[in-house]
């Protein structure tokens, strides 16, 4: 990566992903880490969608899932539109994906990366048991989730505007690189910015989240009466308050580092940073997957689901019907066998019957033979 930045701005950096690195090692390898998390996240996360779809069809729904919901589509949006953008970047070693991708991709990433962070802290005012559905109507998620989204994404879509204004491509011999260059003119309006936009979209939200659960947690364990599936819940949300924290806060670093104007970070720690944002939404179903009860079960159930439709194909394999009752299942078990047994005959008895049909009892031994006269007579 060699390249000077002009006088006349303030700061200068790589938009959607480094430009210009030197080596095939890196060009070979960071596509193919960046389509492996692609991959198995998208995969994780869309079985999820999955699970949480079906337990609110089945009236199973809760307003911590319907939020869960909304964090693994946000997740399934950075793995299949952000990080495919990087993947090629890094293949190609300059920009070609034209102008439109150039001054969008940051700005899209970053709105899907605040979003991840504040539907997080959303959670803190949901509801982390079941709410039963009434009659047959099923669950719907309350209104004050619809609005708390809405708001969720407005913000995260104006937040980073200065990701979309500065960005632009630039002729570099005879390719194109994409970069942010902010002018001299805004450096003290986006200085003072630069510093409220990473504590207002990232630090104070995960400080918050990370210090609500727990408090949340030694609560539900130490005074709850009944705490165990609370708790769970609360575990879970910690572990994914805690992952996001932690695998976002180099990117977060590198990306103030820049803007700030200090000298630049070291280009393996930004290559690092990114692969981390991306690391991030793959994790985030695995978490699910591994401590959310609710997760792991419809998990069980789809693989039962799918594996008894696949073998329905071999004749001496036989599942159950899903959609039938379990005591009628039970009941024609039972009467199946009562009718085997009925037309089953003990051997001893049918021998028995058998002499006594084959066997002639000769006069000698006639024990009424009084009734064989009177019948001759």
């Amino acid at each position: 990566m060699d390249i000077d930045r002009p006088a006349n701005v303030s700061f200068f950096d790589f938009v959607g992903g480094v430009q210009l690195l030197q080596g095939e090692d890196t060009r070979t390898a960071m596509p193919v880490i960046l389509i492996g998390i692609c991959i198995s996240g998208a995969v994780g996360n869309l079985l999820v969608l999955l699970i949480f779809i079906r337990d609110f069809r089945n009236g199973k729904g809760s307003e911590v899932k319907a939020l869960l919901a909304s964090l693994a589509t946000t997740d399934l949006v950075i793995l299949l539109l952000c990080a495919p953008v990087r993947a090629v970047t890094y293949y190609k070693q300059s920009w070609t994906l034209g102008s439109f991708v150039c001054s969008t991709t940051d700005w899209f990433q970053h709105s899907c990366v605040v979003a991840k962070t504040l539907i997080l802290a959303a959670t803190t005012r949901a509801k982390h048991t079941f709410v039963p559905s009434s009659g047959t109507r099923p669950l719907s998620s309350p209104t004050w989730i619809h609005g708390a989204l809405a708001f969720i994404w407005i913000v995260s879509m104006m937040f980073p505007i200065p990701q979309m204004l500065f960005a632009s491509l630039v002729p570099h011999g005879r390719d194109k690189i994409c970069v942010s260059e902010m002018p001299v003119c805004a450096s003290d309006f986006m200085n003072l910015f630069y510093k409220i936009y990473p504590t207002a979209t990232f630090v104070a939200p995960v400080i918050f989240t990370l210090a609500y659960y727990t408090k949340t947690l030694h609560a539900a364990v130490n005074h709850a009466p009944s705490p165990q599936h609370q708790s769970k819940v609360t575990l879970v949300l910690l572990c994914l308050s805690g992952a996001l924290g932690l695998m976002l806060l180099p990117e977060w670093g590198t990306f103030t580092w820049i803007r700030l104007g200090y000298n630049k970070p070291p280009v393996g720690l930004i290559i690092f940073a990114q692969v981390l944002l991306y690391a991030c939404s793959s994790i985030s179903p695995v978490i699910l997957m591994t401590m959310y009860d609710d997760v792991r079960q419809g998990l069980i159930t789809i693989w039962f689901i799918a594996t008894c439709r696949g073998s329905k194909q071999l004749p001496t394999i036989k599942c159950p019907k899903t959609e039938g009752n379990g005591a009628e299942i039970g009941a024609n078990a039972v009467a199946n066998a009562v009718s085997g047994e009925k037309e089953k005959t003990f051997p001893d008895v049918e021998h028995f019957w058998t002499g006594r049909r084959n066997t002639q009892v000769e006069e000698e031994q006639d024990p009424v033979p009084w009734e064989r006269e009177e019948k001759m007579l």
